[in-house]
């Protein structure tokens, strides 16, 4: 039950500024049945010393270690109503260059009148002893900044914004950004990084703006574009557009019609041939488009001694490419842009090695890379040569949300080959094309039967339906993963073919089918395989080895219900630290859930929880080779990872994979997403499914159905008249 307290700071205990995490010790209280004494007040909120009163919303905690404490959602600076307290208030260290001393000075000469010299007839400040013409106009410049940021604050937090919005609003208007908030809310979803329609209404609401206001139109529409490419859209027809943006808001479609002609005049919006974009959305699909015709037009320079470079290579190896990888890396040598495309166990990996010793054999630089750190680091350890994330490659800036490769800075590199390409998104593809030199080799090496790109965009399906890349189909198996039944049944489910599950007694086996009907069951069999069953008879590690992986995160076989079984059947005890409902202990398997470029950990990482401090409230997390540090308002970047979506599981391969598949997950079974699923397993597949459920994934042979134009913008213009 939320609470709401006054009273005055008596100590900070501990504060993170990059964070904003803070620790106080709250006394003089007054609400709640005027409690006596004091509370320890902990959460994200700004800065404030002590003798500060501040209002305090939030719920009561009983902390493992520390015992009571208010977990505070919103905090608002109360001004000082004694002399003392002013005093402490203004020497707290709030105003850089003002300390106790002075704080004593300034209350000595203006009393409770203090704050009101500062806000209007700061000049009067020249009347305290010590102070001179350039420190009184510091003050008058560091006190109206903090003024105008405790206003933003003061009203957003009132609507229930967090601490952290508060601060990225007032960082993008400054001084202007409480007038903004107030006469035009909606610019906030419009203009301001990673605030969302949602938010914005909420605050318009509270300020009584009216539902059919020209800019709330506007922001509804930027907001069902964003949503759509969300779900990986690039444009939405107008007629669909209209309806939906209408229902939204609750609005006719004619005031959404107007709002579509102003967003399309301030270049927010891109409408053409009854399609509607995301103007930046639209900027990407034009330049891919031109960048690829360009680069197939125009011939790669000759490279001679390729024949005999294979052959070399052939040698070296002791192998003999099948005639499929030939032309593979035949096709890769004489194209600008070329796409090497087939299913598991086709020989996709042997190509690029392949292809890696011809152009290092031909002193050309080589860059490999893949959408993912997983990906990447596979990508290395099967080629024995360095490869990274296209992010690295694109050397990406945290501080401008911006890479600094470009046309202006292109890749020092004669050949960049990509792998795992149907992960890229149309964003991301188009960064890559504009930072090739100009006479670059472009290989992009994917399954097109995979899930697309999590981003908005199908890139390699447009690309292969386009028909104008130069591609090779890999369609022959090897002889080396003809005995996989892994692979054997990932060709059997692309065929619209049922699987087939091996014999239980079979020691060579490495894909099962285990029917289970309802969720509870499928769950209870997934803790018994991964806890009890395949440790056992593959000798398998069930965190480091064992990913389960499951169409959806809601339900009884979801993941959120799965990560708490499996939790609790792998790592029940020791220290926790909990977030969003979720506990963290030492030992415990965590998904990064989205980048973080300043630890260099990414979206979809996976790591090891090191450590758990109850008193400072951080968590440590291995990945890989890095060590990470989480203070305890950084834990929504994270989510235990015993079970993750299949979409999460893009770019990776694991010793073992169990997916549980059901009625239950309807909305989700497709052959792509089965597909996708099992062929992450490197060793042992095993489904637990509903043989109903498995039947309806493998006959969904829809694609997802991305709304895109980069294919048809591929192909040749046709003659008018």
């Amino acid at each position: 039950m939320s609470v709401t307290l006054s009273g005055e700071v008596e100590r900070v205990t501990y504060e993170n500024e990059g964070t904003s995490f803070r620790v106080l010790r709250l006394g003089s209280l007054e609400g709640d049945g005027q409690r006596r004494g004091s509370i320890v007040v902990v959460g994200t909120f700004q800065a404030v010393g002590p003798g500060t009163r501040i209002r305090v919303t939030g719920n009561y905690v009983n902390d493992a270690r520390h015992g009571e404490q208010l977990r505070a959602d919103v905090v608002v600076p109360i001004e000082p109503n004694t002399l003392v307290g002013l005093e402490r208030y203004l020497g707290s260290g709030l105003i850089p260059g003002v300390g106790p001393a002075l704080a004593k000075r300034i209350v000595e000469k203006f009393g409770l009148e203090s704050l009101r010299v500062l806000d209007q007839e700061p000049e009067k400040l020249a009347s305290v002893s010590g102070l001179g013409e350039r420190r009184v106009k510091d003050i008058k410049t560091s006190w109206k900044a903090q003024r105008a940021l405790s206003s933003v604050l003061v009203l957003l937090q009132s609507h229930g914004a967090s601490h952290n919005l508060a601060v990225r609003i007032w960082k993008h208007y400054g001084d202007r950004a409480a007038s903004v908030v107030q006469r035009s809310p909606y610019r906030l979803a419009l203009e301001v990084p990673g605030v969302g329609f949602k938010t914005a209404d909420r605050l318009a609401h509270a300020l009584g703006i009216s539902h059919d206001h020209p800019e709330r139109c506007q922001a509804g529409v930027i907001h069902a574009l964003e949503t759509l490419s969300e779900s990986g859209h690039v444009y939405c027809p107008r007629e669909d557009l209209l309806p939906r943006v209408a229902e939204l808001l609750g609005v006719g479609e004619e005031h959404i019609e107007v709002a579509l002609d102003a967003l399309y005049a301030s270049e927010r919006i891109v409408l053409e041939r009854g399609a509607v974009y995301l103007s930046w959305l639209h900027r990407a699909e034009v330049e891919v488009a031109d960048v690829v015709k360009r680069m197939v037009d125009v011939p790669a320079d000759p490279l001679p001694g390729v024949e005999r470079a294979i052959t070399d290579f052939e040698s070296h190896g002791k192998l003999a490419l099948a005639a499929g990888q030939r032309r593979a890396v035949e096709l890769a040598v004489s194209a600008r842009l070329a796409i090497i495309t087939g299913g598991p166990g086709v020989g996709k990996t042997t190509i690029i090695r392949a292809i890696v010793a011809v152009f290092t054999q031909k002193a050309r630089d080589v860059r490999l890379s893949a959408p993912t750190g997983r990906a990447a680091k596979r990508l290395a350890e099967a080629t024995g040569h360095d490869a990274s994330t296209l992010h690295r490659l694109l050397e990406f800036d945290p501080r401008t949300a911006d890479f600094q490769r470009g046309p202006d800075k292109p890749l020092e590199a004669d050949v960049v080959i990509v792998d795992e390409a149907s992960m890229i998104d149309l964003g991301l593809m188009r960064s890559l094309l504009l930072a090739l030199p100009p006479k670059a080799r472009l290989i992009v090496v994917g399954d097109a039967d995979q899930l697309p790109s999590v981003g908005p965009g199908a890139v390699l399906r447009d690309l292969l339906d386009s028909q104008v890349v130069p591609t090779v189909r890999l369609s022959e198996v090897f002889r080396q993963a003809e005995t996989s039944g892994i692979v054997k049944n990932a060709h059997t489910i692309l065929r619209a073919e049922m699987p087939e599950s091996a014999s239980a007694d079979d020691p060579r086996s490495d894909f099962f089918i285990v029917p289970r009907k309802t969720p509870e069951e499928a769950a209870e069999t997934v803790r018994e395989l991964v806890a009890v069953r395949i440790p056992r008879r593959f000798g398998l590690d069930p965190r480091r080895d064992i990913q389960v992986l499951t169409p959806m995160h809601k339900g009884p076989a979801g993941t959120a219900s799965l990560n708490e079984i499996l939790q609790q059947a792998l790592n029940p005890d020791g220290p926790v630290l909990e977030s969003r409902g979720q506990k963290f202990r030492a030992g415990d398997k965590v998904l990064q859930t989205r980048n973080d470029y300043d630890h260099e950990v990414f979206n979809g990482d996976v790591g090891i929880v090191t450590r758990v401090d109850l008193e400072e409230r951080k968590l440590g997390v291995r990945f890989d080779t890095v060590d990470v540090e989480y203070e305890a308002s950084e834990l929504d970047a994270l989510t235990l990872a015993y079970a993750m979506s299949v979409h999460k599981s893009q770019g990776s391969e694991y010793p073992a994979v169990v997916m549980p598949l059901l009625t239950s997950h309807f909305v989700m079974l497709a052959r792509s997403l089965l597909y996708t699923g099992v062929t992450r397993a490197r060793r042992l597949c095993v489904l637990v499914a509903d043989p109903r459920a498995l039947s309806l994934a493998v006959s969904d042979a829809r694609r997802d159905d991305r709304r895109t134009r980069l294919a048809e913008r591929l192909l040749p213009s046709r003659p008018t008249g």
